[in-house]
């Protein structure tokens, strides 16, 4: 996923968690936060030593980044997004993890309504 796609500084994900809402599953919880004019969709990750040593951490979020990847075409492009993930997903292959997230993103109400797991 390109530079121009993800969230990297300290005061935007501050933003996202305090005027952004917030949808949870037992793997992930996504906080959404809609920017009018905004060309396409930012997300920032957040993926806790809690989870595991580095290795797991960062397949951790080469995951989430490739599902999202995936998933444009169906995501708001006005919204910021950031992921955090839960234990759980350390044990998850790509497969679970996108999975996991278009249930999430499916109650946070911003995956589009014919979007399935089949699209892609």
């Amino acid at each position: 996923m390109k530079k121009e796609y993800r969230i990297k500084e300290n005061k935007d994900f501050q933003k996202v968690f305090k005027k952004g809402h917030s949808t949870a599953n037992r793997q992930f919880i996504v906080y959404v936060l809609k920017k009018e004019g905004q060309v396409h969709f930012r997300i920032g990750l957040s993926v806790s030593k809690k989870i595991g040593n580095a290795v797991v951490r960062n397949q951790v979020k080469r995951y989430i980044r490739q599902s999202m990847f995936e998933m444009k075409e169906w995501l708001e492009p006005e919204n910021d997004y950031v992921i955090i993930a839960r234990k759980p997903a350390a044990d998850m292959n790509f497969f679970d993890v996108k999975k996991s997230l278009v249930h999430v993103l499916k109650l946070a109400k911003v995956l589009k309504k014919d979007y399935s797991l089949e699209n892609k």
